[in-house]
């Protein structure tokens, strides 16, 4: 396994400017329904700067796929200079809600096994799984049909161990074999906790695993703030790896970075304060922060992914 030192540019604001995950990395996309982790998962496989995507629907609604089916043939994306529909570089595996248990488990495996088939000829994969909690679900049921003995929420004892070996089958590699050529698989799973509970055991034993976070808010889904991303609770692992490459475009990006983070969280401790006294108490620096502030969330990372001029963002119009 190689470092990974390039990123996945996934052309949504608030995940390439402020959380970067690279070629090889782990993400988790956990949220509450209605949160849009389906459409988040879409458009990294829409715009994503990959060669290949693996869409598992695993467990999910047959009229997501039916959609992605209906889409993604009208979709196209430029490839070496050449205009190339993005199904010609997609593979759907899809394991509705209404198919067997066992098939269930299965899928993850077979999409990134598929995943791994395409890393071996010098690909960038990337592998979108929606949703890992049907497929821990999935092997709930199993369990206890075998009457194993349960652990938390009557998961099995080794549901940490199960996803840690899914995830851990992304990285960037060197390939075997003549010509030298170097892969990555990039792991995306979605997460469905009960209720928005990021305590739930699958939330919990995919945190401690993975090295990119974005953790979706449902208030600010209920305040139409899309991608709801709260940027007060996610993270990326990846950021200092990822430095020189930004650092190419622009010198101050880490600093840009770091102050833009810094407004945000002073944003969100002043407004516990003007609920309690009103915002006329701030001093003019603070009331200044909060409309900084409010320019960043709404004009910078809001995103329209239904819009015909911001369903994506390159890279050097993001910096």
């Amino acid at each position: 396994k190689l470092p990974g030192i390039a990123p996945m540019l996934t052309c949504q604001r608030v995940i390439d400017a402020l959380f970067p995950t690279t070629l090889g990395g782990t993400c988790a996309v956990p949220g509450a329904f209605g949160c849009g982790k389906t459409v988040i998962s879409q458009s990294l496989a829409k715009y994503s700067n990959s060669d290949v995507v693996v869409y598992v629907g695993c467990g999910e609604r047959g009229n997501e796929m039916a959609e992605v089916l209906t889409e993604f043939p009208q979709l196209t994306t430029l490839i070496n200079g050449k205009e190339e529909q993005i199904m010609q570089r997609t593979t759907l595996v899809a394991n509705t809600s209404n198919m067997p248990v066992a098939a269930r488990e299965a899928s993850v495996y077979t999409g990134v096994t598929t995943a791994e088939y395409f890393r071996d000829m010098g690909l960038n994969v990337s592998m979108m799984a929606d949703s890992t909690s049907r497929w821990a679900e999935a092997l709930r049921e199993i369990s206890g049909r075998l009457a194993e003995m349960p652990a938390d929420s009557g998961y099995p004892a080794y549901l940490g161990a199960r996803l840690a070996s899914f995830y851990e089958r992304a990285g960037r590699v060197k390939c075997m074999g003549s010509p030298d050529r170097e892969g990555a698989v990039t792991i995306v799973g979605a997460v469905s906790p009960p209720g928005g509970d990021f305590t739930d055991p699958v939330t919990s034993a995919t945190l401690s695993i993975v090295q990119v976070f974005w953790g979706l808010d449902k208030k600010l889904a209920q305040r139409k703030h899309f991608p709801s991303i709260n940027w007060n609770i996610s993270f990326s692992k990846y950021t200092r790896a990822l430095e020189p490459f930004f650092n190419k475009y622009d010198n101050e990006y880490s600093a840009l970075q770091q102050k833009v983070k810094e407004i945000l969280q002073t944003e969100d401790d002043l407004q516990e304060i003007v609920q309690l006294v009103g915002r006329d108490s701030l001093s003019e620096d603070q009331k200044c922060t909060l409309e900084v502030a409010r320019i960043i969330r709404e004009d910078f990372l809001q995103q329209n992914g239904f819009s015909d001029y911001d369903y994506m963002c390159p890279l050097p119009k993001t910096i």
